[in-house]
């Protein structure tokens, strides 16, 4: 009598499914998909982005600072705050022609998104009418227009989106339960009030958040559980990796292994499969092959250029040499 042989048995390993039909996340399902083993987790993150998305489209944008420094809240990463001594000086709006030049130079280089950051807590009407005439500079250029400028009420949200404004960032930063103590000068709510006025004005919402702030990965699931719950959820996620700036309380603490800043762009991806997921902040610090992680784990969209408002951002030639080496496109 013939033994018979074993097979292998092949395990499909499915990633943790939403709390419900309405795929409303739950913080224990999101921090599920942060435990699984990382070639798991890649590989449903990078299916879904093929479901999705052009599997070797990366979207670029470019951010300008418009106005810097002098921003009187008090975030614990911001180097841009009047309560730290950092070394960024308070300076006044730009004027038109300046910004007109960056756009124009943005586009030169490939861009298709332009965005404008300004260092205010939340702009006067008066702000919002200067701003909105940079808006159209930038829609004039054929761009897509992006803003941060702080809070919004419902009018000013208006008035940008008749001005042509595409998006509004507005980032939750971090989870409910660790946002205070990251910042004191304002409420979790507040966030989430602009964004309902962005909503309601028609606009496109940008929100993500930082890692690495000496948050726990639970808290990490709860930042993204709060983005996926949105409803819509944002349609641009940006997940930037705190930039350690002297002078910030957030200098000196523990670095976030880029592993797990690669878990949390494949988690964005899960969560939210037809969002741009956004590699922001902290790039500069990133070897190319945790950049090619990212990509791998579905963020499809950058910031490059000169500067990302008072942090350094990898130069233009950097980011063609890395995109010519991955086989990667503008799209």
């Amino acid at each position: 009598m013939t033994e018979a042989i074993a097979q292998p048995v092949h395990v499909i390993r499915r990633h943790p499914e939403p709390a419900d039909a309405g795929q409303r996340w739950s913080v224990d399902a999101v921090e599920a998909l942060f435990d699984l083993p990382f070639n798991d987790l890649l590989f449903q993150a990078q299916r879904v982005h093929r479901e999705h998305f052009q599997a070797n489209e990366i979207q670029l944008s470019t951010l300008l600072s418009i106005k810097t420094g002098g921003c009187p809240e008090d975030c614990a990463y911001c180097p841009q705050s009047v309560h730290y001594d950092t070394g960024v000086e308070a300076g006044k709006l730009m004027e038109v022609e300046a910004v007109r030049a960056a756009v124009e130079a943005a586009r030169e280089q490939g861009a298709t998104r332009f965005c404008m950051g300004a260092a205010w807590r939340a702009p006067k009407d008066r702000d919002v009418e200067k701003v909105a005439e940079l808006v159209r500079v930038v829609k004039d250029a054929g761009l897509e227009a992006c803003c941060t400028l702080g809070m919004l009420s419902e009018t000013q949200a208006r008035t940008l989106k008749h001005a042509g404004l595409d998006y509004y960032n507005h980032n939750l930063d971090t989870a409910p339960e660790a946002y205070g103590r990251i910042i004191s000068t304002r409420d979790y709510q507040d966030r989430l009030d602009t964004l309902e006025h962005v909503r309601s004005a028609g606009m496109n919402v940008c929100s993500g958040g930082i890692v690495g702030m000496g948050e726990s990965r639970r808290e990490r699931a709860g930042l993204v559980a709060q983005l996926a719950n949105m409803e819509p959820y944002p349609e641009s996620v940006p997940i930037n990796h705190l930039v350690q700036v002297e002078g910030t309380p957030l200098h000196g603490i523990e670095a976030l292994d880029p592993l797990e800043f690669v878990r949390t762009i494949a988690v964005a991806r899960v969560t939210m499969p037809k969002a741009r997921v956004r590699l922001s902040a902290g790039r500069q610090q990133m070897s190319d092959a945790v950049q090619a992680l990212c990509f791998l784990a579905g963020a499809n969209s950058i910031f490059y250029g000169d500067k990302l408002l008072t942090t350094g951002n990898p130069d233009w030639e950097r980011d063609q040499r890395l995109f010519t080496k991955l086989g990667l496109q503008a799209g």
